[in-house]
């Protein structure tokens, strides 16, 4: 009885751990603030933009891909004079230096995910992204583990051999 205390212990500290190894500590629901805000409900309901119009690389790659500043600036060279927000992203393309966006959707370095797969499969970005045109800032919406990948999988016949998403 006496190692039980220690015991619960150590399961805590390892539960704590592992969520801040793989990054999951806390995911669901966060929305990290970025270096310029960037207002999806404006450039999804307001100006129409396709996700794959700034995400290009989510129909071909792995990653859905930031834009470039430069891709930015083929709108805002023009548009939004005066907001604060967009002066942040003038200013970079005039440096020629990148936005470092925080990453909001994280899954653990065991995990190969592909996007285009899934694009290619009818998968809307909504279903793991969320009502993103509602949104004033991107957040995590789902849980994104393995279990709910695999129930999703399993939901849509497809496939859940573990060589399709662990290296």
């Amino acid at each position: 009885m006496r190692w039980l205390l220690p015991a619960l212990g150590v399961v805590i500290v390892f539960v704590l751990l592992g969520g801040a190894i793989f990054g999951l500590s806390g995911r669901l629901g966060a929305a990290p603030e970025q270096p310029v805000a960037f207002p999806h409900d404006v450039h999804v309901k307001g100006v129409g933009l396709d996700c794959t119009f700034c995400h290009r690389t989510a129909t071909t790659g792995d990653a859905a891909g930031i834009p470039s500043v430069e891709q930015c600036m083929f709108c805002h060279r023009v548009v939004g004079q005066g907001n604060p927000e967009i002066e942040k992203v003038r200013q970079a393309g005039q440096n020629q230096s990148p936005i470092d966006w925080i990453k909001v959707h994280r899954l653990p370095d065991s995990v190969h995910f592909t996007h285009a797969p899934h694009i290619r499969a009818g998968v809307a970005c909504a279903t793991c992204h969320g009502q993103v045109e509602g949104m004033k800032q991107a957040r995590q919406v789902r849980d994104l583990r393995m279990g709910d990948c695999v129930s999703c999988h399993r939901q849509n016949n497809a496939t859940t051999d573990c060589a399709a998403c662990h290296y």
